[in-house]
């Protein structure tokens, strides 16, 4: 079983599995301990009951510390794995993954809000988002793909089919502040087969107007109401 204390051990595979150092693990956690004993106060059960014995009474379950719940979410978040396989790695049933699938990622993503590092979705309010933060103003966007499983109907799997990846998948862009590695955009979800410079051109993000911008040539031709953008100039190997 992958277990948190064992973990913080070997910093390397801490970060590959979590995305986070142990050190910015402690950080999050102290804020998802905090979501958590607000959705679950120790007066109540699981299923919001008065309690009627000691907390620690009856069955014991397999994420029994805030920290192994928190590592629970975070290597779901990270590596996207079937339910069954981030079942076998916690040791527990196919089912019971996915019922703290659906009980924890809300706590999640009201300790990231706490924190104050949640993306933004809206892109109307993405400058307003990145004033508040008073980071530099060097930003980097691109597209992301992560792979999905292939749909049964033939419109959806051509729909979602990425050649460029040679894969199905299902696809966002997100801008990156480039000093401090913060994201402070996430689009919608789109199907893989969907170009990068088109979910921009929907989305119509608003940028802050000081505001440099990198990005790569899937997005040729965007142009956003910056002060500067950059793109790397395309090889000859890659226009042959």
């Amino acid at each position: 079983m992958l277990e948190y204390k064992r973990l913080t051990k070997d910093r390397r595979q801490f970060l590959a599995l979590t995305g986070l150092t142990p050190q910015e693990f402690v950080e999050l956690h102290l804020a998802f301990g905090k979501a958590y004993e607000k959705a679950h106060p120790g007066d109540k059960t699981g299923n919001g009951h008065v309690r009627k014995r000691k907390v620690g009474g009856g069955r014991k379950g397999r994420l029994r510390t805030t920290e192994q719940k928190l590592l629970f979410s975070l290597v779901y978040q990270k590596a996207y794995p079937l339910q069954a396989l981030l079942g076998e790695v916690f040791e527990m049933s196919q089912s019971r993954a996915n019922r703290w699938i659906h009980e924890l990622l809300p706590i999640l993503k009201q300790a990231l809000g706490e924190l104050g590092v949640l993306p933004t979705r809206e892109p109307s309010k993405f400058a307003r988002h990145e004033r508040r933060h008073q980071e530099g103003v060097e930003l980097i966007i691109d597209g992301t793909d992560r792979r999905r499983q292939r749909p049964k109907s033939q419109e959806k799997q051509a729909l979602h089919y990425s050649g460029k990846h040679k894969t199905h998948s299902d696809k966002n862009v997100v801008v990156v502040n480039a000093k401090s590695k913060r994201v402070g955009y996430l689009s919608q979800t789109y199907a893989g087969k969907i170009h990068d410079k088109k979910i921009v051109d929907t989305e119509a993000i608003h940028y802050p107007r000081a505001a440099i911008l990198y990005k790569d040539t899937g997005f040729q031709g965007y142009e956003p109401n910056v002060s500067q953008t950059h793109q790397p100039k395309k090889s000859r190997a890659g226009a042959r």
